[in-house]
């Protein structure tokens, strides 16, 4: 394949052709609230059962109601990259709210290694209830439209994002980044439309796809996915080839546009 641009797309495990996407994606500095005038980010914090959870937030600027994403963080809890993400999916017409999943345990830790460790323990019905807490928020919002709302994640997120489709029936849609696939007998359950996108030097997480999209057929559950040549796990993050993390993002956003009506 190469890193030329041309790309393996598989639809539930079916290669239908290689695919050139357009370049639009640039990555955009931290910033403050207010300090755009296109967009306006935030932290916010609301209630999930007796505990609260902080979350960042980013509104694009515009006078109707917009459709919502919930963005899942890494590993490494929320960080720059997944802020970062949150005001580029403003910047592209949603609103955008990255829970800190981490908030029961005191929040991000600032060593990537002890959020590692706090993410271990983690509950699943805890993941999903704060989920759904955010969710809920969001539906409280005026700028956001209540019906269209879909999740994102990545690595560790990518795994909760498909996970929590399985958990959200009202979801409209969810992209799942190099993440793990949930049960395969849960996988009847969702009822999002799903889109994949994974890196040719991964193989710890491609070794899955083939029992995923062979799950998600068994279930009658469409899962397009890429598999993006020339880099590995994380490469939305790391960047390792700009020109690759841009196709892949222009095509999560043209599947979020499409899937929420935007």
């Amino acid at each position: 394949m190469g890193g030329n641009g041309r790309y393996r797309a598989v639809m539930g495990g079916m290669a239908f052709g290689a695919l050139t996407l357009a370049v639009l994606y640039r990555p955009l500095p931290p910033i403050t609230a207010g300090s755009r005038p296109d967009i306006h980010s935030e932290y916010v914090k609301f209630l999930s059962g007796r505990d609260t959870v902080t979350a960042y937030i980013a509104y694009p600027e515009r006078p109707q109601p917009a459709p919502a994403v919930i963005v899942i963080h890494e590993i490494f809890g929320t960080s720059d990259f997944i802020r970062q993400t949150t005001e580029q999916l403003a910047k592209d017409g949603f609103v955008a709210i990255a829970p800190d999943l981490l908030s029961r345990r005191g929040g991000t830790p600032s060593s990537p290694d002890s959020a590692r460790k706090l993410i271990a323990t983690l509950n699943p019905d805890t993941i999903t209830q704060d989920l759904d807490a955010t969710r809920a928020y969001l539906k409280t919002l005026q700028p956001v439209r209540s019906g269209e709302i879909g999740v994102i994640g990545f690595c560790w997120g990518g795994g909760q994002s498909f996970r929590y489709a399985t958990n959200a029936p009202e979801l409209k849609a969810f992209v799942v980044c190099y993440g793990p696939s949930p049960n395969p007998a849960d996988m009847a359950k969702i009822r999002a439309k799903g889109l994949g996108v994974y890196a040719e030097n991964d193989a710890r997480i491609d070794a899955g796809l083939p029992d995923a999209a062979a799950a998600m057929r068994a279930a009658g559950k469409p899962y397009p996915y890429t598999i993006y040549p020339g880099v590995g796990h994380g490469f939305l993050r790391t960047r390792e080839k700009p020109e690759v993390a841009d196709s892949a993002w222009h095509a999560l956003i043209r599947f979020f546009r499409e899937q929420l009506k935007s």
